[in-house]
């Protein structure tokens, strides 16, 4: 059998993400644009237990889907659902000392990851996951 072309390709469409993010949140540099994906990842990863992260994981493109389990402790207790600003603020936490996170960084990372995802398999996790998981990642998506 073939390798899969998501894997061929998966550079290549990785660069391409990281520079749609980096448009999309006004930055000049590939590592805050990094740092940001990652800390919105976390934040998400945080109120879901490990199938639905697992299960999550699977519709991402194999790069975003190695960040997503990047330095991951599913022994981390569930973390509460809260206002889209507050996870907002959450993500700014994320490595506090290199982490150059703007408001709306949830909405900039929503935006882009929706143009790298089939959005019907998409859409069809987040139904899976529930109404606030839907609403994590809506800014980018036309549901």
């Amino acid at each position: 059998m073939p390798m899969p072309s998501e894997y061929a390709l998966a550079q290549r469409q990785f660069d391409a993400f990281m520079a749609e993010l980096q448009e999309e949140l006004s930055t000049i540099s590939r590592n805050i644009a990094y740092t940001t994906l990652q800390s919105v990842f976390i934040v998400f990863r945080r109120r879901l237990s490990v199938a639905q992260a697992i299960d999550f994981a699977q519709y991402l493109p194999p790069i975003l889907r190695a960040i997503f389990v990047s330095e991951w402790n599913p022994a981390e207790p569930h973390r509460p659902w809260d206002a889209l600003d507050v996870l907002d603020q959450e993500v700014k936490t994320i490595r506090q000392h290199h982490n150059f996170s703007k408001d709306g960084a949830i909405a900039a990372v929503s935006t882009v990851l929706w143009r790298h995802v089939d959005a019907y398999r998409f859409r069809f996790v987040l139904d899976r996951l529930g109404p606030q998981a839907q609403a994590f990642w809506v800014n980018g998506a036309s549901l």
